[in-house]
C-alpha cells in the first residue's frame, strides 16, 4: 500500500469529498493528483463495511483518500482510528482528542493526521475540547502555539481549523497560520471555504509561511441533486492553486 502522500513534494493539496467511487476517480483526475478525496465514516453502519469500500475508494486513486469523520462528529472518533489501521490511508481526519489513538493504531509516521481545533473569538486562543466527551464540558481553551505542541506530543502532523465559517474568523486565523508557520506545522482550514473566497483563504495560508496547506472545500463545489463533487469546480479550485503559486 502506497503511504507516501502525492502532494508532499507540493505545498498544497485540496481536500474534497466524494460522493462516489466514480466520483472519486474523476475528482482525482481534476485535480491532477494534488487532492485527497474524502470518504466518511459516518456515512457507514460499522467498521468492517467502510474498510471494505474504503478499500476499493483506495484502490482506484493511488490511496489518495481521507478517512473522514462527518461534520468533526467525535462520535466518530474511535471509528475512523479503526477504518485507518486497517485501510492505511494517506490522510485521517481527527478530533483532538482522537490524534494519538489514530497514530499508535497506524504504527507508521506517513499517514497525515490532522487534530481539530476550533475558532474562540479571541486571535491566539484555540479551542481543544473537540471530542466525544470534552466536546460537551466547558469549552477547553488554550493558546494555538499550546495545541500544536500538543498535537505533536500526540504524534499528529497538521492543525484542522473548523468551523472557520469561510473568512468570519480572518483574525483568529491568521494568527493561527502564523503560529503553524513559526512552529513548522500543517494546516487544513475547513468550514464554508468555496470558489468565491478560496484564494484569500489560501494566500493568507501561504503568505504566513505555512509550509503545507490542505484546504477542506465541501457543500460548496458539491451537487446537491447528485451528492457528487462538481469535477470542474476541482478544476477551477485546482487553476487558482496554480495561479496563486505562480
Amino acid at each position: 500500500m502506497k503511504l507516501t502522500p502525492n502532494f508532499y513534494r507540493d505545498r498544497v493539496c485540496l481536500n474534497v469529498l466524494a460522493g462516489s467511487q466514480q466520483n472519486a476517480k474523476e475528482i482525482y483526475e481534476a485535480a491532477e493528483g494534488h487532492v485527497l478525496v474524502g470518504v466518511l465514516s459516518k456515512n457507514y453502519p460499522d467498521v468492517a463495511s467502510a474498510v471494505a469500500d474504503m478499500r476499493e475508494y483506495a484502490a482506484l486513486i493511488d490511496n489518495a483518500l481521507s478517512v473522514g469523520l462527518g461534520a468533526g462528529d467525535p462520535n466518530q472518533s474511535a471509528m475512523v482510528s479503526e477504518i485507518s489501521r486497517q485501510v492505511q490511508p494517506q490522510h485521517v481526519n481527527q478530533v483532538f482528542t482522537g490524534v494519538a489513538t489514530s497514530r499508535a493504531l497506524l504504527g507508521q509516521n506517513d499517514t497525515v493526521v490532522n487534530g481539530l481545533v476550533s475558532p474562540t473569538g479571541t486571535p491566539g486562543m484555540v479551542k481543544i475540547s473537540t471530542g466525544p466527551l470534552s466536546s460537551g464540558a466547558p469549552d477547553g481553551i488554550v493558546p494555538v502555539e499550546t495545541a500544536i505542541a500538543l498535537l505533536k506530543d500526540m504524534g499528529g502532523s497538521s492543525v484542522k481549523y473548523f468551523p472557520m465559517g469561510g473568512l468570519k474568523s480572518r483574525d483568529e486565523f491568521e494568527a493561527v497560520a502564523r503560529a503553524c508557520a513559526q512552529h513548522d506545522f500543517w494546516l487544513e482550514p475547513t468550514g464554508g471555504i468555496d470558489l468565491e473566497n478560496y484564494t484569500e483563504i489560501l494566500r493568507i495560508a501561504l503568505d504566513a509561511g505555512v509550509s503545507k496547506v490542505i484546504p477542506h472545500i465541501y457543500s460548496s463545489i458539491i451537487d446537491k441533486a447528485s451528492g457528487n463533487t462538481r469535477p470542474e469546480d476541482v478544476r477551477a479550485l485546482l487553476a487558482m492553486t496554480k495561479q496563486l503559486l505562480g
